[in-house]
């Protein structure tokens, strides 16, 4: 065979091979019945038994093999499930139902508004933005007359005047004023977001076309830089403050030290050791000026600018503030932290800036298509006819008003007497003044609540990931029916089964070495002395026990039931000679003891009364492990299931290639 024919041949045969291999994923590794455990099924309820791929892939062929064989079992006991019509079951299936709304809203909520917004959040905050800004307060002119008012000046500065001189002249913002409008470097997360959402749409030196109103007032908006972010840096520093120790202020003598410090550091010198002779930040000094890790905004700007301007072990130059001068060295950058490290800090975000806003929107959208209505003419009804009177007592009108609608939704009619049950049991509002904002807002709250249930109700249509939510609980609650009607319910104990699995396993039931005593307790070494001479010279011990400090112990007089010698007290009781000793005042937990041994009990066989409530567990134990196994057999003969081990050998190996 010629060269070419060999290669040929060898390239035919790797095509052949390649083609006629299974795809991965359609690996059966068990079969019983017409029924086939692919490898892609076993290795998704694998993953998720274990907690992530990334430990099912490094497990053991054992740990596989074993899993394979429950889940097997697992997977024959849903199909006797279904042949016992567990899916008709109106009790099971109202469980379901029930579940469902419950989880679904928690669901909805969580995937549909704060996973997207979080990540938004955290490619944002990759990014600093400094921005200027011109702000009108609508105050006593109204709002549309502000917003007429910031819309000239937009467009005054769109025809060529400066952003600047408008700040200057029109700008309400105080603060801001002095500095052309510069209100400093932020990211996402720290202001209100309708400003940060344009402030992040608009690019370097520009300025946002629109104006923006938030809870402050009505905004234009300049962007004046755009940088990566360093999400927190750490530096040490030295602060020669204007002030003296007398209150005087010295300028000339802050900028003669701050020469010294300089000349130091130039010098070569250590900066904390500096900062330990020189820093007038007395918190800070003798730690060698150390401020710890801080973000943006949290430090006075100037102070902020010169110090997220540095490289890590870089010294600024002299930079002032308000506290007088100092010198700054960078001695940490922290980098950006994974999506995972800083999802709570998101949602945590999340909830203090748009969480409320963008609940109503989503919740608006929902009963927009679910069609709610409020029926305006019984909310009103029902306000007038109990104006002032207090939510929890009865309900005037009701027998009028009760079964009229008061909203509904495309599937759910809620009467009046439907929403005032809910009412006069609801702690947020029983006690308070019928009136139309307590109403509203209850009416809110509810019909929120209802449409995101109605949501979950077909969610599982639309989503695979609820849908697959759904269908594991579903199975949840068939397996635990089948444990209920093969296992648990057929579970019978009575005294004769009970003793008997006593009798063959009275070995597993010991007591210990144990002991009784009573204890002398008092808070005070003198009182314990007193005590003990008084023991001395005849006076009966439990009369004096009787009077023991250790409150949990005051209606015991003292006296300690047999137990196993594990504690302090009972290990000094053991080391007593006989019954009847008593020890000398000894130191114990707050106060002092003296201890009397009243009674050992060697290391023996528990009787069958000692041992009962544990025989009985076991037992039940015993019996549920037996009928499950009897349960499984049955499963077997009926369906006669087969592992393919060899096959189950390729598990996550596609993964380590």
């Amino acid at each position: 065979m010629s060269l070419r024919i060999s290669i040929y041949f060898a390239a035919l045969l790797t095509f052949l091979i390649t083609a006629c291999s299974t795809e991965h994923s359609k690996i059966v590794i068990a079969e019983y019945d017409d029924v086939k455990i692919r490898m892609d099924e076993f290795e998704n309820a694998y993953t998720k038994n274990v907690g992530s791929l990334a430990v099912a892939i490094k497990d053991s062929f054992e740990n596989y093999k074993n899993f394979a064989e429950l889940y097997t079992n697992f997977r024959m006991k849903l199909d006797d499930a279904k042949l016992r019509g567990y899916q008709n079951d109106s009790e099971l299936n109202d469980e379901l139902q029930n579940y469902k709304k419950q989880v679904g809203s928690s669901y909805i909520l969580e995937k549909y508004l704060v996973e997207p917004n979080i990540k938004d959040l955290y490619e944002k905050r990759k990014t600093e933005i400094r921005a200027s800004h011109i702000m009108i307060r609508p105050d006593s002119t109204g709002e549309l007359a502000a917003r007429n008012k910031t819309q000239a000046i937009l467009d005054s500065i769109k025809a060529g005047q400066s952003f600047e001189s408008m700040v200057q002249k029109h700008t309400q913002d105080n603060f801001s004023k002095p500095k052309d409008g510069d209100i400093f470097y932020f990211t996402a997360g720290q202001l209100p977001y309708e400003f940060e959402d344009a402030a992040y749409h608009t690019p370097k030196d520009s300025i946002y076309p629109q104006v923006v109103q938030t809870r402050f007032g009505f905004h234009i908006i300049k962007v004046t830089d755009v940088k990566q972010r360093i999400p927190k840096i750490r530096v040490s520093h030295i602060l020669i403050s204007y002030s003296k120790p007398d209150g005087t202020v010295d300028t000339a003598a802050t900028y003669a030290t701050m020469d010294s410090v300089l000349a130091e550091l130039k010098a070569g010198k250590d900066f904390g050791e500096v900062a330990k002779r020189f820093s007038d930040d007395t918190g800070t000094k003798d730690k060698g000026g150390d401020l710890g890790f801080f973000e943006r905004r949290m430090m006075v700007p100037e102070f902020d600018e010169a110090a997220f301007k540095l490289d890590v072990g870089q010294v600024s130059d002299v930079v002032k503030t308000s506290f007088g001068l100092h010198v700054i060295k960078l001695t940490e950058k922290q980098s950006y932290p994974t999506f995972e490290e800083d999802k709570e800090n998101l949602k945590n975000l999340l909830k203090r800036s748009r969480y409320n806003d963008l609940y109503t929107e989503l919740v608006e959208n929902y009963k927009k298509e679910f069609n709610y209505k409020l029926n305006e003419d019984t909310f009103h009804q029902m306000l007038d006819q109990n104006d002032s009177t207090l939510i929890g007592g009865e309900l005037r009108g009701g027998e009028v008003l009760g079964n009229k609608t008061l909203y509904s939704f495309t599937n759910d009619v809620v009467t009046v007497n439907d929403f005032y049950s809910k009412l006069k049991s609801d702690t947020e509002f029983t006690g308070k003044k019928f009136n139309n904002d307590f109403i509203s807002r209850a009416i809110k709250k509810y019909s929120d609540q209802q449409v995101l249930e109605e949501k979950a109700n077909t969610l599982d249509k639309t989503d695979s990931e609820f849908a697959e939510l759904m269908k594991d609980y579903q199975n949840g609650i068939f397996i635990f029916k089948l444990q209920e009607d093969e296992v648990w319910n057929k579970v019978k104990i009575d005294s004769v089964k009970l003793f008997d699995f006593y009798q063959k396993n009275m070995e597993k039931y010991k007591w210990d070495n144990r002991v009784a005593f009573t204890e002398i307790f008092a808070r005070r070494d003198s009182v314990i002395r007193h005590y003990y001479d008084l023991l001395k010279s005849g006076e009966n011990f439990d009369s004096l026990a009787s009077k023991t400090e250790r409150p949990n112990m005051k209606e015991k007089h003292g006296k300690y039931e047999l137990q196993i010698i594990s504690s302090d007290l009972s290990k000094i009781a053991d080391g007593l000679s006989k019954i009847g000793d008593y020890s000398e005042p000894i130191p114990n937990q707050g106060g002092f003891s003296i201890i009397r041994l009243d009674e050992r009990d060697p290391a023996r066989l528990k009787t069958f009364e000692e041992a009962k409530a544990e025989v009985s567990g076991a037992f039940q134990e015993f019996e549920s492990r037996r009928l499950e196994n009897e349960y499984i057999d049955s499963l077997k003969k009926r369906y006669s299931p087969v592992i393919n081990y060899d096959q189950l050998r390729k598990a996550f190996t596609q993964y380590t290639k």
